[in-house]
């Protein structure tokens, strides 16, 4: 399995964005803009907080296996696979999610004069925030479930379970 890259996350976030900031002065112009809903950064910070306590649950099993604690619950590798999979998948989601409402976030920066521009571009700029929080808990869930470097085996490299 593969490890996230950053350059990735980063080329979806800023296109993603580009697109999303072109679309918007487009859709301003021909007529008015989409909202961006309130629920959009609370989601994204649920997801992160279902990733982080993914990764923290795992972690403390883990140690307790490494440790032979009596009675520790071992962690099946097949799980610890998915958890991984979920957080790739949910860090290229939210950098794409992340990088439409950036976007959108920055053209709505020309009007904040007018209060539901205003109320519109503090739910965006949250929206990123939210996202780079997934992203930031999909890094940590990864990391705790990699395996412990080998050298005779991986070259120096240890691959994600």
């Amino acid at each position: 399995m593969k490890e996230l890259r950053i350059r990735t996350l980063a080329a979806v976030f800023v296109i993603a964005g580009v697109l999303s900031w072109a679309g918007a002065r487009l859709w301003n112009s021909v007529g008015t803009l989409p909202r961006v809903p309130l629920a959009a950064p609370i989601v994204l910070a649920l997801i992160a907080v279902v990733l982080l306590a993914t990764a923290l649950s795992l972690r403390a099993r883990l140690r307790a296996q490494r440790e032979r604690r009596p009675g520790a619950k071992g962690v099946d590798p097949l799980m610890a696979a998915r958890a991984v999979v979920f957080g790739q998948a949910s860090a290229l989601v939210a950098a794409l999610v992340a990088g439409m409402y950036g976007g959108t976030g920055v053209f709505l920066l020309e009007s904040l004069d007018i209060p539901a521009r205003r109320d519109q571009a503090i739910y965006a700029g949250f929206s990123v925030l939210a996202g780079l929080g997934v992203i930031a808990a999909a890094f940590f869930l990864e990391r705790v479930c990699k395996l412990p470097e080998d050298d005779d085996e991986n070259g120096g490299t240890a691959p994600v379970v």
